[in-house]
């Protein structure tokens, strides 16, 4: 900004950004990283995945003399992080295992003669004699520690090394250091700083919170269904990842999904590496490639695209459920992370802690974290609220993006019902597992152990016939979640009370539950999810995608490398005609506009716009439909250009969606959890396209004009509609 005071070398910068990256200013605290950097300072950053963290550190790196030495425990993907710097001119290379002697040589002479702006090592390599001995005699920019966290021994992602890289500042105290994160709590950000001695570093924190990402989470009753009916309606074709706990339910569910037509490959640590590497590179380069691993996978992982990421177990903890779901939606278009829990994760975790052999204190700590993971799930308030909580950070209002905020869950008073099962356990002699307690409550009839054992004379046999076997597992899941009961070390799943089950056993505490919720049934969709591209631009789309799968065949790399979905969106939104006009999109620098700039304008140029297609709209319609095809795309713009009212032409817009020439979202000045709103009213009030809005119209309490209703409700076609499919379609 003209006359703004800007820190030194900060413009120099910017003009890096723009020129290589093709970004066209900083976000959140990059400008002040890059500062802090330029000027000699350590950093401590603490930055979302997708925010750029490291811009924090390559840009720097070009600016300050010598080369920037880049720490990272993923050797696996050095090769594509360093060719995505090629692809825009900047000398990159790394040193890794996987290298033969040959070319390592040809690095290192690189590296002597100046000629590389960045090196990619891991930890491993960094602290040999020789590798140290070999920067001793060189310029150096900088360190920059990637996934800084891994230094914690508490947490998940624990790597020993890590825990010596505080002899960089001990060795090259005049070089500065950046250590990076997107996941770390009080705790382990106080355990970077004491193991990397951090301590007179500039700390940045930016907010914690991914608001595209989608919170969605589910009691695990057939999990494998509800999984696969969240693929069918919400990721059909799309790339995502799903986590399990055991190697043989990898292999199981990649199978399941491969039976069904997707395209699912297996990645645990049992398969041999060059099997899991053959499928990171299937995963990196190919579209819509579901990847089922074990938690081995997925740190590091650049892929902009990955729309879902779902877990079919409890992760141990938040830091590992917040690490692994910001794997999706890295460019910035909507994704979910979906988790199935179920009474079986709650019992499996907990006998996992108790059996561990690890000290008083490493138990404690996890003991800890498990609880927040599990008051996470059985939370009835905003999931989003709660997690950015965990790791210090206050949202005064709901998201409007998780699943407790589009369908909030009812709860129940659950004292008489948890007096029941805590009794049940109790008269059993603490000895049994949940399933044979519910037998219990049911008062099962007929069964031979029952009656052996002498249970079906307690008091409490079939005391809870009022609910099903499917709620008691609820009420058990919830309770053990809660502390007031355990699960025996011994992995029999027998079940004790605590002593925090003694003032609701006597009555002196209440106790309310989530009721279970029924899986909702969304219908399928027809074809693959476009994102935020217009019906209209749809063809020009997949045409770009095209073009790009072929040019990034071509070189050998995945095509996020060459542009991201999101930059491909904006040239089918925009359709430049011209290389400046194409420079002004966000992703394209110079470096990309010379080596690719033409063909992705031939490619334009070669898919027009299509003219608005004859159709059964009313004349009126038809010209709304035409203004809004132009490029007018509110409702208000185009009451202006046709001097009518803004409730018309919503009333034209109705008419086209019902149509099926556009959607609703394309014409609704609505945010994600307003548009939401609506839709959740009329699921709930079961109102369909013949249906009076007025009943809608009075839950929202008059929040949105009959209008905007009207328009959402055409969006939600009855049986049979859908868009137009005849050779008219636009």
């Amino acid at each position: 900004m003209e006359g703004a005071p800007t820190q030194p070398g900060l413009d120099e910068a910017r003009e890096i950004l723009q020129r290589r990256f093709g970004y066209h200013d900083f976000r959140l605290h990059q400008g002040d990283i890059i500062g802090a950097l330029l000027a000699g300072r350590d950093v401590l950053a603490l930055m979302p995945t997708g925010s750029g963290k490291s811009l924090c550190h390559q840009i720097p790196a070009l600016l300050r003399e010598g080369t920037g030495v880049v720490i990272s425990p993923l050797i696996a993907l050095m090769q594509d992080q360093v060719d995505a710097l090629r692809q825009i001119g900047i000398r990159a290379a790394f040193l890794n295992s996987t290298q033969d002697a040959a070319t390592r040589c040809e690095t290192e002479a690189a590296l002597r003669r100046g000629e590389l702006d960045l090196l990619y090592l891991a930890p491993e390599r960094l602290l040999t004699e020789a590798t140290l001995g070999l920067l001793d005699l060189l310029p150096l920019a900088l360190f920059a520690i990637d996934e800084a966290h891994c230094v914690s021994q508490w947490g998940h992602d624990f790597r020993p090394e890590y825990r010596q890289l505080s002899m960089l500042h001990q060795r090259y105290p005049t070089v500065p250091r950046i250590a990076l994160t997107a996941t770390a709590d009080t705790r382990t950000r106080r355990e970077i700083i004491a193991q990397l001695e951090l301590q007179d570093a500039a700390i940045f924190i930016s907010s914690f919170d991914r608001p595209n990402i989608r919170y969605l989470l589910n009691e695990g009753r057939n999990a494998r269904e509800q999984l696969w009916r969240f693929l069918e309606s919400e990721h059909r074709g799309d790339a995502g990842i799903i986590y399990c706990l055991s190697r043989k339910k990898v292999e199981a569910i990649a199978a399941w999904l491969g039976a069904r037509n997707r395209t699912a490959l297996p990645y645990h640590a049992g398969l041999s590496t060059a099997l899991r590497h053959r499928h990171q590179q299937r995963f990196l380069r190919e579209e819509g490639v579901i990847i089922v691993a074990t938690i081995a996978f997925g740190m590091g992982i650049d892929k902009p695209d990955v729309r879902f990421v779902a877990h079919l177990n409890l992760p141990k903890s938040i830091e590992a459920y917040y690490q692994e779901t910001g794997r999706a939606g890295r460019d910035g278009a909507p994704a979910n992370a979906w988790l199935a829990y179920g009474l079986q994760d709650v019992i499996a975790l907990r006998q996992m802690l108790q059996a561990s052999d690890a000290d008083q204190k490493y138990k404690q700590i996890t003991q800890h974290k498990l609880e927040a993971m599990l008051g996470l799930c059985e939370l009835t308030t905003c999931r989003r609220q709660a997690l950015l909580a965990y790791f210090g950070e206050i949202r005064t209002e709901p998201c409007g993006n998780c699943d407790n905020c589009l369908q909030p869950p009812q709860t129940w008073d659950a004292t008489e019902a948890a007096q029941k099962a805590l009794s049940c356990v109790y008269r059993t002699g603490q000895r049994f597992g949940v399933n044979y307690l519910i037998d219990i409550l049911s008062g099962k009839e007929n069964d031979e152990r029952i009656r052996r054992l002498g249970h079906d004379q307690l008091s409490t046999y079939a005391i809870g016939k009022e609910l099903s076997p499917t709620e008691w597992r609820g009420v058990f899941r919830q309770i053990i979640a809660r502390g007031y009961l355990s699960v025996d070390m011994e992995g029999h799943g027998a079940l004790h009370l605590t002593g925090a089950s003694r003032p609701l056993l006597r009555g002196e505490i209440p106790l309310e539950l989530r009721k279970l919720r029924r899986p909702e049934r969304r219908k399928s969709r027809t074809g693959r999810r476009i994102g935020t591209v217009q019906f209209v631009d749809a063809p020009l789309f997949e045409a770009l995608r095209g073009l790009r799968a072929r040019l990034a065949r071509e070189q050998g790399v995945p095509p996020y490398v060459i542009f991201h979905d999101i930059t491909l969106q904006a040239m089918a939104r925009t359709r430049p005609t011209r290389a400046a006009e194409l420079l002004e999109l966000t992703g394209v620098g110079e470096q990309k506009l010379r080596r690719y700039g033409g063909a992705f304008l031939d490619e334009i140029a070669a898919h027009p716009r299509p003219a608005p297609p004859n159709n059964s709209l009313s004349d009126t319609a038809d010209k709304t439909l035409r203004l809004h095809l132009q490029g007018k795309k509110d409702a208000a713009a185009i009451a202006i250009e046709r001097n009518l009212k803004a409730a018309t032409i919503y009333t034209h817009f109705a008419e086209i969606i019902t149509a099926g020439l556009l959607e609703s979202r394309d014409v609704l000045p609505l945010s994600d959890k307003e548009y939401a709103e609506i839709v959740n009213a009329l699921k709930l009030l079961a109102i369909d396209n013949t249906s009076p809005l007025q009943p809608a119209y009075e839950l929202l309490k008059g929040k949105y004009d009959y209008d905007i209703l009207r328009c959402v409700q055409a969006g939600r076609r009855i049986p049979g509609q859908g868009r137009n499919t005849k050779s008219e379609k636009i």
